[in-house]
């Protein structure tokens, strides 16, 4: 591996309102934190050469996903996002542009003037190189972000805030930051601008008939909502013994069988149930065959058996069944899944079972707000979608149902119209009200309960 330590070039002077923070003493050291200053300028000055051959590696260096936060020296950042700037407007990127494009904005005098991008240029030994010094500074930025997010710990171990829940949960979202390389770098929210083509490209996919979100497991479903996307939640509220339970399984199974990677939290159901609803759905053998002595023929274990290999062996779905059902355990799951092989969707079952650290004067209500506050903030901070379970009152009410559709993307109710009345014409459907839905209408989608296999199908695959 070559090494740039004996770049020349010289280091521009920063102003007194851009000293280096990393020299003052608020952490209790001194030592400098990870850096490599001949890098920077080596990577600066490959995106700035504009001499023959030389540019064709620009891209590739660009490529590395190198932006202006992971340069140390702030000097290096205004250089990085002047650049990046001409290049997105078309102009040509050479020390003189950069230079009149850092006049522009005031910033020339504080990137070390226009002498300095021409000694970056200078700077660089092989511009075909310039992906590798990226991969220096990068390397340093993430490192610089390692240290950050242990001196955050430190400091709010050292502080006395909070209880036990509190830290684990802020070491825990420091470290899977960490290990899913994610340093959190500040910068700028885009601009709608930037945001343009990505909108284009999704409007595209919507209106040419491709889903969007992951799969429900029901087409009708889909078309209303399409389909369950990151940093969202779905609630599923119904009275006990309707199927909520059931619908949530058979989401989690039908997008895990699409590759999305899923964790059902089950805090009623044992696993040894889940695994035989799964069994029953995915391989039509009626639940009670599942769970009663000899009620298993040779076809069915047969079928069992090429589930296991087919289905279970390959399937991308978790089982977590939390020793309590505290809201940070939950959370200590999904981070550790994420750690792991990554997290698409959560399925929670079911939200009033969770428990949030109770003081003297919170009410229940406030405690589920709390818990489905949690759950919202999870799914955005994960990036993955979460499925929250509720039960319903008798007179069909969700219980502590305010703060819960607050927080919830979609709202789903389910109802069975021959729960009251087994002889209605009816029978073996269920209505899937959907209350709230924030990517389309209100609307009702009517499923068939094959309940004894315990799924939900659409009504044309009945």
């Amino acid at each position: 591996m070559s090494s740039t330590r004996d770049l020349p070039g010289q280091r521009p002077t920063a102003s007194p309102d851009e000293s280096d923070p990393w020299d003052t003493p608020a952490s209790g050291a001194l030592r400098k934190p990870p850096q490599n200053l001949e890098a920077e300028q080596a990577v600066l000055g490959t995106l700035m050469n504009s001499t023959w051959g030389a540019e064709r590696y620009v891209p590739e260096t660009l490529e590395t996903g190198i932006v202006a936060e992971e340069y140390y020296w702030p000097a290096h950042q205004m250089i990085h996002r002047a650049i990046c700037d001409l290049r997105h407007a078309n102009e040509p990127v050479d020390p003189l542009t950069v230079a009149a494009e850092l006049t522009r904005r005031g910033e020339l005098t504080k990137a070390g003037g226009a002498s300095y991008l021409h000694s970056c240029v200078q700077a660089v030994p092989t511009p075909s190189n310039g992906a590798h010094y990226a991969e220096i500074v990068r390397a340093k930025a993430y490192r610089r972000a390692a240290i950050e997010s242990a001196q955050r710990i430190l400091q709010y171990a050292y502080s006395e805030e909070g209880d036990e829940s509190d830290v684990r949960s802020l070491v825990e979202q420091q470290l899977t930051a960490i290990v899913a390389g994610t340093p959190r770098l500040r910068s700028a929210p885009p601009a709608v601008g930037d945001l343009y083509m990505d909108f284009v490209s999704e409007l595209e996919e919507v209106q040419n008939g491709r889903q969007i979100g992951l799969t429900y497991g029901l087409d009708d479903l889909d078309a209303v909502t399409s389909g369950m996307r990151p940093g969202n939640v779905t609630v599923i509220a119904a009275q006990s013994g309707v199927g909520k339970s059931t619908l949530a399984l058979n989401a989690a199974v039908a997008a895990a069988k699409t590759g999305a990677r899923v964790m059902f939290a089950s805090l009623e159901m044992s696993s040894t149930e889940l695994m035989q609803k799964i069994a029953a759905a995915e391989g039509t053998i009626a639940m009670h065959h599942l769970t009663r002595q000899d009620g298993l023929d040779s076809r069915e274990w047969a079928t069992v058996e090429r589930l296991g290999r087919e289905l279970f062996k390959t399937l991308p779905l978790r089982v977590y069944r939390p020793d309590g059902a505290a809201l940070h355990d939950i959370e200590s799951a999904a981070r550790a899944c994420v750690r792991d092989d990554g997290l698409d969707v959560l399925v929670l079952d079911y939200l009033q079972l969770v428990e949030v650290e109770q003081t003297r004067n919170i009410t229940r209500e406030q405690a589920v707000a709390a818990v489905s506050r949690g759950l919202k903030n999870l799914s955005t901070q994960l990036d993955c979608h979460v499925i929250a379970l509720s039960q319903l009152n008798d007179d069909g009410m969700m219980r502590e149902s305010r703060a819960i559709k607050n927080d919830a993307s979609v709202v789903i109710k389910v109802e069975r119209p021959d729960m009251d009345e087994p002889e209605s014409p009816r029978a073996s459907e269920v209505d899937i009200v959907i209350e709230k839905n924030r990517f389309g209408p209100r609307a009702t989608v009517t499923a068939a309960a094959q309940l004894h296999y315990s799924r939900f199908v659409d009504m044309s695959q009945a």
